[in-house]
């Protein structure tokens, strides 16, 4: 394996090869090589951003966010189909994160959570037909993450020219890395293999229903930051219940322990560096190959932002509550609708 071909690897792939050495000298080249992947992807991101935050404002930063994720994801993931009708889906993903976020949030929350379950559908029947590939953790994360940091007037034109100048990014990467690819299957053979009976398609279903669902609850009852219980509810939801169980309890304890250390590093640390908390926990992340250890570092980045409007107590409530009752409600919801697709049929 080249040197180019390690840092492609992935936390899980480069800690096998770590596991695997047989020579001290081994061992430390692919640490090495592994810390320099880190390095190298942390710097690229900050870059990334930085430039979509000078381009189309600080508010749009999280479009950065989002088209990077896309880019990495999708250089690599495919949608299962041809590659022609796959870089349209893409595009047709982008218009629908910068155009339902937008709307659902000048609607009640009711109407809001309608057509979020209309745009969701699309995005997880289309775009996540193999969830072992989890495209849902890039489109619906995506789609939460534009919901939860709307914007609107001069801000939102922005958004729109920063989501097209995404999507052609994406769309572009997308098609010259799969295209000399062969794919059996079309647009019509997702549609045919849709089966109420299916895990895959109940798993689609409860995906599509039950994160709108939590959004909603959570803003009918005045809570902030509403998006962190539909992406806990997201994170957990998958086609066999003992893969949710396991989830389940991570995320919960991973958040708990996240939340403790992030607010052990507040009064460690000076006021003038809190901002840098989010990046400690993005390195923690890159250094992450368990979901459970992922939970925790990802509790840094969102406390950093969310404590500057809310303070550190409010901040700290709002996160525990709010992944608590995502997962929580997620996995009720997916045990009665097993259980009555069971009764059923």
């Amino acid at each position: 394996m080249t040197f180019y071909q390690e840092l492609q690897l992935n936390q899980a792939g480069s800690k096998n090869l770590l596991k695997k050495s047989e020579t001290r000298k081994e061992k430390l080249y692919h640490m090495w090589v592994y810390l320099v992947k880190i390095a190298v992807t942390m710097a690229f991101c900050f870059f990334f951003v930085s430039i979509f935050s000078i381009l189309f404002g600080n508010e749009n930063s999280i479009v950065g966010v989002v088209v990077l994720l896309c880019l990495m994801v999708f250089r690599n993931a495919d949608l299962g189909i041809r590659t022609g009708q796959s870089t349209m889906l893409l595009a047709l993903f982008f218009v629908i994160m910068t155009v339902c976020p937008h709307l659902a949030n000048q609607f009640s929350p009711v109407s809001g959570m309608l057509l979020n379950i209309a745009a969701l559908a699309v995005l997880i029947l289309f775009g996540c037909h193999n969830p072992f590939m989890f495209n849902q953790s890039t489109l619906g994360l995506g789609y939460l993450l534009l919901y939860g940091y709307d914007v609107t007037g001069k801000s939102y034109q922005m958004r729109l020219v920063g989501m097209a100048l995404g999507a052609a990014l994406t769309c572009f990467v997308f098609y010259r890395n799969h295209k000399n690819r062969t794919y059996k299957r079309n647009l019509k053979d997702l549609i045919q293999e849709f089966d109420i009976t299916s895990s895959r398609t109940k798993w689609q279903i409860c995906q599509i229903l039950c994160v709108p669902i939590v959004l909603c609850i959570a803003e009918l009852c005045n809570m902030p930051r509403a998006m962190w219980a539909g992406i806990a509810a997201m994170s957990v939801i998958l086609p066999f219940m003992e893969d949710m169980h396991y989830r389940v309890r991570k995320r919960i304890v991973g958040n708990i322990a996240g939340v403790i250390c992030f607010t052990v590093l507040y009064f460690l640390l000076p006021s003038s560096i809190y901002a840098y908390i989010g990046i400690l926990g993005g390195i923690g992340v890159g250094f992450s190959a368990k979901y459970g250890w992922q939970a925790v570092f990802n509790t840094f980045g969102a406390l950093a932002i969310a404590a500057e409007t809310y303070g550190l107590q409010g901040a700290v409530s709002l996160r525990v509550i709010q992944n608590v009752f995502g997962v929580v409600f997620a996995l009720a919801f997916c045990v009665i609708f097993y259980w009555f697709m069971s009764k059923k049929r």
